[in-house]
């Protein structure tokens, strides 16, 4: 073992397993009934991860929300995760990424009017706050709330990233577990996410070995769809390229804040570009001093043909910040993403899944 992480092992483990501790004390305080968890007239879906970031929380979000809002009126809540605002937030026309965070602004200019988005820290509160407001909503979407248990949920998904998965991690800080593998006895359906394209049979049953989930737990392996390139300015841009009409080896710099680029990179890469990457860190507020390095790094790319692209949770923030160039407006674009599940004849769809959970929860009260 390297020096390096010989000492990460001696300093972080100790303190991993006293978090671990922790972590099961309130888990067990919680199925004692001493801490209370609260049911709702309606159906909760728990989207969530037992690791910090990088899953893909928000694209399965957005997935879930378009497969079933033709048949429920749905809210969907989070914390606004690094927003400036404190409390209850209800999304709005007017609301920016920093009031309600960047994801939750996403789904809402994403779905508009067709759902209800609001955040709130304490999930219990917002939650009967959106109820009150819209009396409607007949399903609430928790986002990045697994580790919330005040609200008891009707169904309860986790994602594990295929390249990072559970059970290869640690508890933090030594690892990026926030609990224990265990918690995944909690969940009703675990979700496989950023698959790569050429998975083999093998790989399959090498997740299903290591997960080792219960027989009524459902599993299920995604992959991203990219889309079309996307002006972030779409009133700088006359002409929107298309990634087959760029010359191999086109520059790019990618311009990313997200808390794993590497398959967007990667992505890109295999389109031929020549790919520069300006990473920040994940949730960035970008500021002015940034904006002068994007400036400065895009014009050291070689050629007049290059381009700026980023994601779609990044131009959230990009199209929104004060600061970016106007010269640079008409230079870039960014990605959009879709999940798509992988087909296994065994399967029912993840909507249908969800919907059987939710009866199935509600019989047997």
């Amino acid at each position: 073992m390297p020096r390096n992480r010989l000492l990460s092992a001696l300093l972080l483990y100790p303190v991993s397993r006293l978090y671990g501790l922790g972590v099961a004390v309130r888990n067990k305080l919680f199925e004692q009934g001493i801490l209370k968890q609260q049911e709702f007239s309606v159906p909760v879906v728990v989207v969530g991860n037992i690791a910090m970031g990088g899953t893909g929380k928000t694209p399965h979000v957005e997935y879930i929300v378009e497969a079933l809002m033709e048949k429920y009126n749905i809210g969907v809540l989070s914390r606004g995760y690094k927003r400036s605002t404190k409390g209850f937030v209800l999304a709005s026309p007017q609301s920016r990424p920093e009031d309600i965070g960047d994801e939750s602004y996403q789904i809402y200019r994403k779905f508009g009017p067709e759902i209800t988005v609001a955040v709130c820290e304490k999930r219990v509160d917002g939650i009967n706050r959106m109820l009150e407001i819209n009396p409607k909503i007949n399903l609430i979407l928790l986002d990045d709330a697994f580790q919330h248990r005040y609200v008891k949920p009707s169904v309860s998904i986790v994602l594990t990233e295929h390249n990072r998965p559970v059970f290869k991690d640690s508890l933090l800080p030594y690892g990026r577990l926030r609990e224990s593998r265990g918690a995944l006895n909690r969940a009703d359906i675990v979700i496989v996410t950023k698959c790569p394209p050429d998975m083999k049979p093998m790989q399959y049953r090498i997740f299903e070995e290591n997960l080792n989930l219960f027989p009524f737990q459902k599993l299920y392996f995604s992959r991203y769809n990219y889309g079309h390139l996307v002006p972030v300015f779409p009133d700088a841009v006359e002409n929107v390229p298309s990634f087959d009409s760029l010359e191999p080896g086109t520059p790019l710099l990618v311009v990313t804040g997200v808390a794993n680029p590497k398959p967007f990179v990667r992505y890109l890469r295999r389109r031929k570009a020549k790919v520069k990457l300006k990473r920040f860190g994940d949730h960035h507020n970008f500021s002015s001093s940034d904006m002068v390095e994007i400036e400065k790094e895009f014009n050291e790319l070689s050629g007049e043909d290059k381009f700026i692209v980023t994601t779609e949770k990044d131009a959230v923030r990009l199209f929104n910040n004060p600061y970016f160039p106007h010269a640079l407006k008409s230079r870039i674009f960014y990605v959009p993403i879709k999940v798509d599940f992988i087909d296994r004849s065994h399967e029912m769809p993840l909507e249908q899944t969800i919907e059987k959970t939710i009866r199935d929860s509600r019989l047997f009260k």
